[in-house]
């Protein structure tokens, strides 16, 4: 009979592409959503902040309160590296741990029932079988494993290490087999994207990206994730506004705009040069521009809380993520005093939220009216009846779905392009009707 198999992939898309990897070496396995019929129960898990990693033990345990008897339970990922030693005392329903540098081997590690950590840290690459999730049209591709920043707020470095860059010609390779395979749209992604090719001694990497992947045939759209503003460059910009193949699409997350936060932040770069990028951004045709933000970061003052609100009340951001801070050990923020209260900063994410819902809807109104090329992904998982689809401009999984209620043609084929003419907006939720099968 074949074993049963069902997965959680928790945290960032980063963290994704490593589930499919693993997804790719268990094929022999039956999916399913039903923990109480898994024979394996695969747990890929996130410990960027407190709140991800109360997530990661939270579903575990869950899971083992819901899994049959004789099932085998597996915590990989992020957290499982970061604190190896302490789970593996303190988490007894787990069978096998193993952290970001065996992905490849899990098949190996289910056959002999044992839990390993490589000391180093696995990069998916052309040679690595990987199964798609999510949709038929579109692929995340990992340009690149660790981070060379030193944010001070930041543990990724020190459980995933410096920057490790795939070749280019490893990244065309995949995204050419990506394409044999039915994808036309995809998202780069890393820790630091913009950092892409550093490592080899290449300074604007992302713009030999761009060239490569523009030569490519049967990809329709694509789209760059995770710019950092200090290794962001004016020339990258361009690249992107000039490209007919990549998105207008700006993702730099500034964490902050004061700049006496910035530095204590150690972001490498000031408030000045964050706004004339974002300024640059903003200024190409039809761009589309998303941030992060941390608020609540440790002496942080009130009036650096206004500033950092006024700049996100008057940006006009199409997208913003708000972090509350979380204090973490082994990071240059954890020994910074004063610490800003919990209710504090509770409250400043919540005043900040309201600017953040005011920017997104005025994003949102000002699509109304017009067609855009879209990817029908099937059914709408939040509303009964209602078709999911999303723009081109628009990255999976972040910036929402707009919801197709009507068509002007029949026989819709889910994972493929058609142009929706946005009807209506009702709050933060937009509305569309299919006009035709998209040109692009």
């Amino acid at each position: 009979m074949q074993k049963k198999l069902h997965i959680v992939s928790l945290g960032c898309t980063k963290n994704l592409v490593d589930t499919e990897v693993m997804l790719g070496r268990l094929k022999s396995f039956e999916m399913t959503d039903s923990a109480e019929e898994a024979d394996v129960i695969i747990v890929n898990t996130c410990g960027f902040i407190e709140a991800a990693k109360q997530e990661s033990i939270q579903t575990v345990l869950n899971l083992h309160d819901q899994r049959k008897e004789d099932s085998v339970l597996v915590m990989s990922g992020c957290l499982s590296e970061r604190y190896k030693k302490e789970l593996a005392e303190e988490m007894p329903e787990v069978d096998i741990f193993t952290g970001v540098g065996d992905y490849d081997r899990i098949d190996e590690l289910l056959s002999k029932k044992q839990s390993r950590f490589t000391p180093h840290v696995f990069l998916a690459d052309e040679s690595h079988e990987r199964v798609i999730t999510g949709s038929r049209a579109h692929a995340y591709v990992k340009l690149a494993e660790g981070c060379n920043q030193t944010c001070s707020f930041c543990a990724i470095p020190g459980f995933k290490g410096k920057l490790h860059s795939r070749t280019l010609e490893s990244v065309v390779k995949e995204v050419r087999r990506l394409v044999e395979q039915g994808f036309y749209d995809f998202s780069f992604i890393s820790q630091d994207s913009s950092s892409y090719l550093r490592d080899m001694g290449i300074t604007d990497g992302l713009i030999e990206l761009i060239k490569a992947v523009e030569r490519i045939e049967g990809i329709k759209s694509a789209r760059i994730l995770y710019l950092y503003p200090s290794t962001t460059s004016f020339e990258l910009i361009d690249a992107i506004a000039q490209s007919n193949l990549f998105q207008n699409y700006f993702d730099m997350p500034i964490q902050h705009i004061n700049p006496r936060v910035l530095k204590t932040m150690k972001r490498g770069i000031g408030s000045e040069k964050i706004k004339s990028l974002l300024e640059a951004m903003r200024a190409v045709p039809e761009s589309f521009v998303r941030t992060s933000v941390i608020v609540g970061f440790p002496t942080e003052t009130e009036e650096e809380f206004e500033e950092l609100y006024g700049y996100v009340d008057t940006f006009g951001f199409d997208r913003v993520n708000i972090f509350e801070y979380s204090d973490e050990e082994d990071t240059g923020a954890y020994g910074l005093t004063p610490k800003i209260d919990a209710d504090t900063i509770h409250k400043r994410a919540d005043e900040l939220e309201k600017a953040v819902e005011k920017s997104t809807e005025a994003s949102l109104e000002k699509m109304v009216g017009n067609t855009f090329p879209m990817i029908i992904e099937g059914p709408s998982e939040e509303h009964d009846f209602l078709l999911s689809a999303r723009p081109l401009l628009w990255a999976p999984d972040i910036d929402g779905e707009v919801l197709v209620n009507d068509s002007e043609i029949e026989g819709i084929e889910f994972g493929s392009l058609y142009d929706v003419l946005v009807t209506e907006r009702l709050g933060g939720q937009l509305l569309g009707r299919v006009i035709e099968t998209a040109a692009k």
